[in-house]
């Protein structure tokens, strides 16, 4: 048997999510089982996996130590020696880390494990901000990612409640997020808005962008503006009013100025001309917008962040002072 004490971190989910993570090797269908036949009870009592656990509560498990073992790759940021985190803020509840292009921001396919969160995890456990020891279902997360081929600001949560009212303000579009990216050519108009759907091959990896909804296809909106032009590339500023998969990628390939490096949506016979093997495509502004209640999080309201070091800008455009 093995009983878990709820404390704040934990309190507010329910029983079968916090299940998935404190105990993550013990099968859906068999956790309902266990609960029907009281091997999981609550204070004592019979557990419904829907119920809401509370500070204070006590989970008792009757269930074979099999399922507390560690899956592969969750203890990875132990390994870690020196973390390699550039911290753009970090506070009590939330840190922002630079993402260099090439790392990938969670376990991927590929099954890597050297990733964004678990050199964050290694910052915080080694700075003593987080202790695994004791915890028992929370670890920090991010509440966004970007592309491996993509740098610039991700927002980790180290606190359960930070990571729910994050999570709920960027479904509800209360953060701005602002790009810089280079693109072949000169866009005209030099600022504006690019509208229409966008679809995802879930096989290939590949969005395309359509004029009229199709099926299956969501609403993209994106603003834009030239902040400089150069020897036959252009800085340009994005915003993302909606944030599809690689929707800057697609709308600014579909309007004819596909970005530098990239070789998904661009053309290689132009990337190879710079020796650009990946997107010139940088989250380089966040600026917190909320206009619903936001707990704990209140202080951070209108504050905005800024990246201003970006390697393909200094290449390309030396001398310009990111705004």
């Amino acid at each position: 048997m093995k009983e878990f004490h709820i404390a704040k971190n934990d309190s507010g989910q329910r029983l079968n999510k916090f299940l998935e993570k404190a105990v993550p090797r013990l099968p859906g269908g068999m956790m309902h089982k266990y609960c029907r036949l009281k091997r999981i009870k609550l204070n004592g009592k019979r557990a419904e996996p829907s119920c809401c656990l509370q500070e204070g509560d006590v989970l008792q498990l009757y269930i074979n130590d099999e399922f507390f073992s560690v899956p592969d790759g969750a203890q990875a940021f132990r390994t870690i020696a020196q973390p390699r985190v550039s911290v753009l803020y970090e506070d009590e509840n939330i840190l922002l880390a630079d993402k260099a292009p090439g790392m990938v921001v969670h376990t991927d396919d590929r099954g890597d494990t050297d990733t964004l969160i678990a050199h964050i995890q290694a910052h915080l456990y080694q700075s003593g901000a987080w202790d695994p020891d004791d915890e028992l279902s929370f670890v920090p997360a991010l509440c966004n990612r970007i592309d491996r081929g993509t740098g610039g600001i991700v927002i980790a949560a180290k606190t359960a409640e930070a990571l729910r009212v994050l999570n709920g303000k960027i479904k509800n579009r209360e953060l701005s997020k602002k790009y810089l990216c280079i693109v072949h050519g000169h866009p005209s108009p030099a600022s504006g808005r690019m509208d229409g759907f966008l679809r995802k091959d879930e096989k290939l990896g590949l969005v395309t962008v359509h004029k009229t909804r199709v099926p299956g296809a969501k609403t993209a909106v994106t603003l834009y503006r030239t902040l400089a032009v150069r020897d036959g590339l252009a800085l340009v500023e994005c915003e993302l009013i909606t944030g599809r998969t690689h929707q800057i990628r697609a709308h600014m390939a579909a309007a004819g100025h596909p970005l530098l490096g990239d070789g998904k949506y661009g053309l290689n016979e132009l990337n190879r001309k710079f020796g650009e093997k990946s997107q010139a495509l940088y989250s380089y502004k966040l600026r917190f917008d909320f206009t619903t209640d936001s707990g704990g999080l209140a202080y951070l309201n209108g504050r905005a962040f800024t990246v201003r070091a970006v390697p393909f800008v200094q290449k390309y455009f030396p001398g310009y002072r990111i705004p």
